[in-house]
């Protein structure tokens, strides 16, 4: 992403005008109209239209709350992170709001919690996820989540996103009820899944560890039939204490199968333990100038 943003910045600013467009469609057409309370200063935007609507006609719009929760979190964040983060996660923070001020008021769900728990995940985690690639964040939970992870690395920005968020989904269970908190519930753990996945790769592969008798032969047969590398790893077994050589080797998941096979021809002894690799670089598998 790094490569490309500095070889092609004009497709960073592509994904977060497209993400935050996806989000606006998300909060305003599916999440509004139901109250879905899904976390997020939208969310709380969602919620303060709601009480405010009592004694202003219509409430305080969503933008407008959106955007003055974000000015002390960018006055910190430009301390910490810095102006080149906060000059895209600026951007992103006017977009959305400026987004959810131009895009008309339309149910797309028509009260269904269901489609609105799905449909409004996958919209808000598809351009959450196109937002984070592009090194920015809407503000809001996202941008404290961000802050957090600066010092938690260990949890991802989802992961800190999905706690913040649900206490205030518990908030939206107060006002709201129990039903549109079970099923935000629901939309907040969508758009969790699919903005990680955005985020660590969509281009899954298969990890092969081959104990056997016969590697030279089966690694040949490999490289021949499959046209992949094989690594021999110099391992000890502890209950026989014999030195083995163990051998790994990435294939896509269609190569799968036909590794197994070529392995079992071989050696029907032999020992196959076989992983998920997510984002594979490297000749054969992904470019390090598309990542």
């Amino acid at each position: 992403m790094n490569q490309m943003a500095q070889k092609r910045p004009w497709v960073v600013w592509l994904m977060i005008l497209a993400g935050t467009g996806l989000m606006g469609v998300g909060i305003k057409s599916i999440y509004d109209p139901i109250s879905l309370v899904t976390g997020g200063f939208t969310g709380i935007s969602i919620i303060v239209k709601e009480l405010s609507g009592k004694v202003i006609e219509g409430g305080i719009p969503l933008w407008l709350t959106n955007l003055a929760l974000n000015v002390p979190l960018f006055l910190l964040a430009l301390r910490i992170k810095g102006k080149r983060f906060i000059s895209r996660t600026a951007v992103a923070t006017v977009l959305l709001s400026a987004w959810l001020y131009v895009l008309p008021e339309i149910d797309l769900v028509a009260g269904d919690y269901t489609l609105a728990a799905v449909f409004g995940g996958v919209t808000n985690g598809v351009g959450i996820g196109m937002i984070l690639l592009a090194r920015a964040t809407t503000g809001g939970t996202d941008l404290v989540a961000a802050l957090i992870q600066h010092k938690l690395r260990h949890y991802s920005i989802a992961q800190i996103m999905q706690v913040l968020d649900g206490l205030i989904v518990l908030f939206g269970l107060y006002l709201f009820g129990v039903q549109p908190a079970l099923y935000a519930i629901v939309s907040i753990f969508i758009v969790s899944k699919l903005s990680d996945a955005l985020m660590e790769g969509f281009k899954f592969s298969k990890a092969a560890f081959i104990i056997t008798e016969q590697y030279d032969e089966i690694a040949k047969t490999i490289m021949k039939e499959l046209n992949r590398g094989v690594t021999g790893l110099d391992a000890r077994g502890m209950y026989s204490g014999e030195e083995k050589c163990m051998l790994y080797c990435v294939v896509s998941k269609k190569e799968i199968v036909e590794l197994k096979e070529l392995v079992l021809d071989i050696d029907q002894n032999a020992f196959v333990i076989v992983t998920d690799a997510r984002e594979v670089l490297g000749e054969g598998f992904q470019d390090y100038h598309d990542v």
